[in-house]
């Protein structure tokens, strides 16, 4: 008897598809990832597609073999996705939604009646008046890349030698930055999880605290809001992080990601459900989970590779010192700024738990060695 268990094709084989597994598997769905080699992240641990998402007719193939198809970067041309869509293929998010993780003129657009900083497409640096501004990549970019602070002319004319346009946004001198992870369903049932401050170092996120301690209930349900008001707004199918930053009593939009992310790493273990079973459960139409928290606070650390390059032996000592700290290493080579794996910490006292992650990165990194 054929299984009635759908099968999920994910576009990419980095963590996020790795970390996906483990729901997947639980909920008795098959997941395959279409990967560029065997040696990405998930491609590892299971069976994979190999082959080339640029590739109209490989990525039809693949999805020949899925009842729905997602995504865990967003590199993917958007017009192979409309071609899946045309073919019948159920996409999601859609080509409508994705697009505006793609584009960020095209999110500025759709989000323009949301605050968020001032901005302007431009062409020549002639068209900028006032510096320090912030420059950014219409698409391509993440984790910092892409992105520039742009002091002056000069700089904004040799960013637009490589560039024929770039998106200009005023820059917000805000006091902190959070993220607010939300979930939608074909059917729009919604759910968010509480807003996470994250921690950044040269555009990279090394840290994240869930729920945002410097909110207070009326800021965060505020915040929480938006981030609904956006999943509904865009028609999201799936999970998506909205970043924000936070000025006073003001908040605005930074970017989005319509996926999972790393800001919604820390609901592994700090949810009753992780941001990788809901986006199952959302593109399959599936009721939502409980995002509650499954204790006061949850910490997440970045593992960035630096001089250390043996990620196993740090066990032995990080174990022993704190038996509550969970790893989730990516099996990727340790290069430098590269994140390698995550670990996560829940508990009660915030000082505590970040003094315990603090502690752990840097002994995986090398930084220390007692």
């Amino acid at each position: 008897m054929k299984s009635k268990f759908p099968v999920v094709g994910v576009i990419g084989a980095g963590q996020l598809a790795r970390m996906m597994l483990a729901p997947a598997t639980a909920l008795g769905v098959k997941l395959i990832p279409f990967a560029s080699s065997a040696t990405e992240s998930a491609a590892q641990i299971t069976h994979c597609v190999i082959g080339d998402y640029t590739d109209i007719e490989a990525v039809k193939k693949f999805a020949e073999l899925c009842d729905v198809v997602t995504f865990e970067h967003e590199l993917m041309p958007l017009s192979i996705i409309k071609a899946l869509e045309v073919a019948g293929v159920t996409v999601r998010p859609s080509s409508e939604s994705f697009e505006f993780s793609q584009d960020k003129q095209a999110m500025r657009k759709k989000l323009s009646h949301f605050n968020g900083p001032k901005s302007m497409v431009v062409t020549s640096s002639s068209e900028v008046e006032t510096y320090p501004v912030i420059a950014k990549s219409i698409s391509g970019g993440y984790d910092g890349r892409g992105v520039w602070t742009v002091n002056s002319s000069q700089e904004l004319s040799d960013l637009l030698k490589n560039s024929p346009k770039l998106l200009i946004e005023e820059l917000i001198e805000f006091d902190y930055e959070i993220a607010v992870m939300v979930a939608r369903s074909p059917h729009s049932q919604a759910t968010s999880w509480v807003p996470t401050q994250t921690i950044q170092s040269d555009g990279i996120c090394t840290m994240t605290i869930s729920p945002a301690p410097v909110m207070n209930a009326q800021m965060s349900e505020k915040a929480q809001k938006i981030a609904l008001d956006i999943a509904a707004e865009i028609k999201l199918i799936g999970v998506m992080a909205v970043e924000m930053f936070v000025k006073g009593e003001d908040i605005f939009i930074n970017e989005l990601a319509l996926r999972p992310h790393n800001s919604g790493h820390w609901t592994i273990e700090g949810s009753l459900t992780s941001q990788f079973e809901q986006h199952l459960r959302a593109i399959l139409d599936l009721p939502l989970g409980d995002p509650s928290m499954t204790d006061d606070f949850a910490v997440m650390g970045n593992i960035l590779g630096k001089g250390k390059t043996d990620m196993y032996r740090p066990y032995l000592h990080l174990m022993a010192r704190n038996p509550s700290l969970k790893f989730h290493m990516y099996g990727k080579e340790v290069r430098p700024g590269r994140k390698i794996g995550h670990i996560n910490v829940i508990g009660k006292d915030l000082v505590e738990l970040r003094t315990e992650i603090e502690h752990a990165i840097d002994y995986m990194s090398g930084e220390i060695d007692e």
